[in-house]
């Protein structure tokens, strides 16, 4: 068979050792690295989406199409792996992860901080996205030409599709939070009610707390082969993850084209350098209170951020988020398993951004002044909406729809950046995975184990584990 390490031959001479050097370390990051896979993947599949894309126009869009759905066929078998365990690894890590606490007062410690953080780091993002949006303006360089033929091509489109459920009433909160959880388990199983599932996974872990040891043990190790299991078909799935991040590249690039992104540059970028910032923002909170200096953070987390990138699924790298997190940052695994998949079910920063700007966005562009209350309007419908909401790939649009109504903005907005919602959509997703982590470690900071101990910050940082670091 051959092997790219073939090309170079042993009688290369000293001048071509450099070269002979090269190929052997690029062999060993393919082999060895996923993270650089997963980034020849993308490469590739946006290589190959502008060559089929409308931008270079080499065969007709039905052709591309075709040729892209196949492409893209290992990059849906990845999700639908996803998918399919997600919702038994959710449980058995929630239910593991809360049944490993010592006691009932130290769920509630952690109860406490990871309510306040959550809502304060939104709180955050939110008001990143209002500032940057305010200060660029971006709706404001749009050429209403644009905007009367988008909208006018695609009015009955998003009336029809794109109903945004009603605002909620103060007279309906009772009613909302009795929907938060499941009568039927197994009927929010089925129909993927990801926050109600993690809530009857809370209860049962709180439950099992207050069991004494010896009843718990047969429920907590079913838990444990029930997440041992998950995570073996996950490795299966990983196994696909370059090959699927080159499919869906590949069939996101030939369908966008380049157009849609340059028609759009103004307001993809000011959503761009608001993610950045609150990236920013995490990387002084991982120094401030975990002690990691932001680079060693990054290097830490790029193979994951990439193929949440990829996927836009903060769902489908949940349990490589649980393995960073006790992996490269030392957190505790009680803590990694709750703090993990309750992220990503409520834990939407990123998302929060986004509509921030968004919405701004297309009241710059219908020339509509919602003022200071409108902007705290913003800020309150999109930390209640991003709560709970699904975490699989569009699902920021649904939001958006609810915030517009909100105030005032006429939700046919949304085809105007519908087209290039995908590339953002993946941004936010890594920045929403990212804000995970780092909430993953502060609150394996905040609280301690059960002794009355918490982590030193220099036990917190990637060199915890380096065989691992150096296995990846």
């Amino acid at each position: 068979m051959f092997k790219f390490s073939s090309i170079v031959s042993d009688s290369t001479s000293p001048g071509d050792r450099p070269f002979r050097y090269l190929s052997h370390h690029l062999l060993g990051l393919v082999q060895s690295h996923l993270w650089f896979r997963v980034l020849i993947g993308m490469v590739l599949g946006i290589t190959v989406g502008i060559t089929l894309g409308p931008t270079v126009g080499l065969v007709s869009p039905e052709t591309a199409g075709n040729i892209t759905n196949w492409l893209a066929l290992p990059g849906q078998l990845f999700l639908v792996l996803i998918q399919m365990i997600v919702i038994p690894l959710i449980l058995a890590s929630v239910v593991r992860g809360l049944g490993a606490a010592e006691n009932t007062q130290q769920l509630r410690r952690a109860g406490v901080r990871v309510a306040f953080y959550f809502v304060m780091t939104t709180t955050v993002a939110i008001t990143i996205g209002l500032t940057v949006a305010n200060i660029i303006e971006p709706g404001r360089f749009i050429d209403q030409a644009l905007v009367q033929q988008t909208l006018g091509s695609s009015t009955h489109v998003i009336v029809a599709d794109s109903t945004p459920p009603a605002t909620p009433e103060l007279n309906d909160i009772p009613k909302h939070v009795l929907n938060l959880l499941p009568s039927n388990p197994l009927n929010s199983m089925v129909e993927g009610q990801m926050l109600q599932i993690v809530l009857f996974a809370i209860i049962m872990g709180v439950a099992l707390v207050m069991m004494p040891a010896e009843q718990a043990k047969p429920l907590t190790d079913l838990m444990a082969s029930l997440q041992q299991v998950s995570m073996t078909i996950v490795g299966w799935a990983m196994r696909l993850a370059p090959f699927a991040v080159f499919g869906l590249m590949t069939q996101l690039t030939a369908k966008i084209g380049l157009s849609s992104l340059t028609g759009m540059a103004i307001y993809v970028g000011t959503v761009m350098l608001g993610l950045g910032l609150l990236l920013c923002f995490y990387l002084l909170l991982i120094l401030v209170f975990v002690g990691v200096r932001p680079l060693k953070f990054l290097v830490s987390v790029r193979e994951l951020l990439l193929l949440a990138f990829s996927t836009s699924s903060s769902a489908a790298v949940i349990p490589m988020s649980i393995r960073t997190a006790e992996d490269r940052f030392g957190v505790r695994p009680s803590i990694s398993q709750f703090i993990v998949p309750l992220g990503a079910t409520v834990n939407m920063d990123g998302t929060a951004l986004y509509q921030g700007v968004a919405a701004m966005f297309l009241a710059q562009v219908f020339g509509i002044d919602i003022g200071l209350g409108g902007m705290l309007l913003i800020v309150v419908t999109t930390v209640g909406a991003s709560i709970g909401a699904p975490s699989a790939p569009g699902v920021g649009i649904v939001i958006l729809s609810l915030v517009l109504t909100s105030v005032g903005i006429p939700p046919v907005g949304i085809a105007l950046i519908i087209g290039v919602d995908r590339i953002l959509d993946m941004s936010r997703t890594a920045i929403n995975v990212c804000g995970d982590i780092v909430a993953t470690s502060i609150i394996n900071r905040w609280v301690d184990d059960g002794a009355g101990e918490k982590p030193d910050a220099h036990e917190s940082g990637p060199a915890m584990a380096p065989a691992q670091a150096e296995r990846e």
